[in-house]
Formats: structure tokens, C-alpha cells, sequence
């Protein structure tokens, strides 16, 4: 059995550049790509808050699942990219908030940057409709 693969796009230039799409939904699983804190202007929301830009992204994440036909609740994990760790309780407070009775897996991980230096957290995310 097949499934149809569908490829959703931000309309950001960088995705014909690296080659990759906003989110893949494949079947009832949906993958959402690495996500930042800026807007469609290409704005970045929430400078110098860790907590602001995780909330901003979370948001971000939540619209692309809704086009794909899926919702938060049906994220089984995310992964947070972050550059500084010590910030690990906004981070976490900002999941929280979102996912506290969803609950999926997920990481968080300190990584040396992200591709611009004032992206403080880039997170991942993967849902399964059910």
C-alpha cells in the first residue's frame, strides 16, 4: 500500500536553496522541519527571550499542522535545538505551557549556534494523526 507524500511549503527562499520543504506529511504522519523565531517578513519575534521565541515557534508549528490536517495534540515528539542551556527553564516553560497534557517526547540539546546568532532556539517537530 502507497501512501501519498505531500510537501508544504513556507515560501521562504531558502527551501529551493537547501532543498527542503516546511513540513512532510506522509500518510497520518506528519514532519515538521527545524523552526525559528521570525515571522513571515522574515521578522524575528521574541529578541534575547529564550521563553518569547520558543512560544513564537510552537505557534509556528501548530499552523503548519493545521494545514496538514493535524493539531498539537497529535505530536508525539519535539526537539529543541538551543544555544545556551542555562536558559533550559524558559525553554521549558514555554513547551510546557503548550504541550503540558500532550506530553511528547523530546529533546533539548545545546548546540554551538544556529544559522543567525540571535535564533536562540530552533525545535522539530513530529505528529502522528490518530
Amino acid at each position: 500500500m502507497s501512501s501519498t507524500r505531500i510537501n508544504f511549503s513556507s515560501g521562504a527562499k531558502w527551501e529551493d536553496i537547501v532543498g527542503y520543504s516546511r513540513a512532510v506529511k506522509v500518510g497520518n504522519l506528519v514532519e515538521v522541519t527545524g523552526t525559528v523565531a521570525v515571522d513571515e517578513d522574515n521578522n524575528l519575534i521574541g529578541e534575547g527571550s529564550a521563553y518569547l521565541q520558543t512560544k513564537f515557534i510552537i505557534q509556528k508549528i501548530e499552523a503548519v499542522l493545521k494545514q496538514a490536517g493535524a493539531e498539537l495534540r497529535h505530536v508525539v515528539r519535539t526537539r529543541m535545538f538551543v544555544t545556551d542551556i542555562s536558559q533550559w527553564e524558559e525553554y521549558g516553560r514555554a513547551h510546557g505551557e503548550c504541550f503540558k497534557d500532550i506530553r511528547p517526547c523530546t529533546s533539548m540539546i545545546e548546540v554551538k549556534g544556529l544559522i543567525a546568532p540571535e535564533y536562540l532556539v530552533e525545535i522539530e517537530a513530529t505528529a502522528i494523526i490518530i
